[in-house]
């Protein structure tokens, strides 16, 4: 059965991001309210890593974000974060009045996925949720 696994309810941990602020900290990425978001401290390349408590084969992606302009997100199926490799990468259209959302429906197998955002629109840049769907495979 499919589910969303981009959120912290399904076991899913955020285990790195490149910067924090306190009052948008990188957890609200998995939190499942789009209303809270992680908001970047200016500079590129920002990176954030989640990873899932198994192996999933995703079957579609779905990225809410402000700002972001270059974006590629890589895969592993290690048990840590490790040994990443490419898995697709996007340019997105400025969007001025709401939230950019971008999918991805290449599917793949991992444990672990880091989003770049290699380049944005503005110094700061918002990541709101992130959507995984997908099964997860046998252990």
């Amino acid at each position: 059965m499919k589910r969303d696994f981009g959120l912290a309810v399904a076991g899913t941990r955020l285990v790195l991001a490149a910067s924090a602020d306190e009052k948008h900290p990188p957890e609200n990425i998995i939190d499942g309210n789009m209303e809270t978001f992680w908001i970047t401290t200016g500079m590129f390349p920002q990176e954030f890593i989640i990873s899932f408590a198994n192996l999933i084969q995703i079957s579609f992606m779905k990225i809410h974000c402000y700002n972001v302009r270059s974006l590629s997100i890589e895969k592993s199926v290690a048990s840590d974060p490790v040994d990443f490799e490419p898995f697709t990468k996007s340019e997105l259209e400025r969007s001025e009045e709401q939230l950019q959302t971008e999918e991805f429906t290449d599917g793949t197998r991992a444990t672990h996925l880091r989003f770049v955002i290699k380049s944005g629109f503005d110094h700061f840049v918002s990541v709101h949720k992130v959507t995984v769907e997908g099964t997860e495979e046998n252990a």
